[in-house]
């Protein structure tokens, strides 16, 4: 058997990622959402992330990409922005009832998405995959 009698991990990986992607990003359109709206949605609702390029960086996108869909979003009327009174560089954001709205739909949206992913899978063999993700990360580092 030579390396190249199966798909290498990597390429394997990629595929399966992009397809995943693609279908969890078609499950938010189809709620009214987007990926970057959900992720940034998620984080403002969780306050995991303390500032502007955490949350670039956590969606994907460049600094200047985030402002954009804040923006958008802001123009929506999904959340709201204001300078901290202690730290006039730093902007607090906030979800606005209408922001709030979307996150319930779109959380529902991506339960239902991890539920149909999960199918067929016991909590051994996701267990077992979260560890495999997790030496495949370390390696990469």
């Amino acid at each position: 058997m030579t390396p190249f009698d199966r798909p290498p991990v990597g390429m394997n990986l990629a595929r399966t990622a992009k397809l995943v992607a693609q279908a969890f990003d078609a499950a938010l359109v189809e709620a009214g959402g987007t990926l970057p709206v959900w992720v940034t949605l998620l984080s403002i609702k969780s306050r995991e992330l303390a500032n502007q390029r955490e949350l670039a960086g956590m969606i994907g996108i460049q600094g200047a990409t985030l402002t954009h869909h804040l923006n958008a979003m802001e123009t929506q009327g999904l959340l709201t922005r204001r300078r901290d009174p202690l730290n006039r560089r730093v902007h607090q954001v906030e979800l606005t009832d209408a922001g709030e709205a979307l996150f319930l739909k779109l959380r529902t949206a991506a339960l239902a998405f991890d539920k149909r992913l999960r199918t067929g899978l016991s909590d051994e063999r996701l267990a077992e995959f979260a560890e495999v993700l997790a030496a495949l990360r370390a390696n990469v580092d």
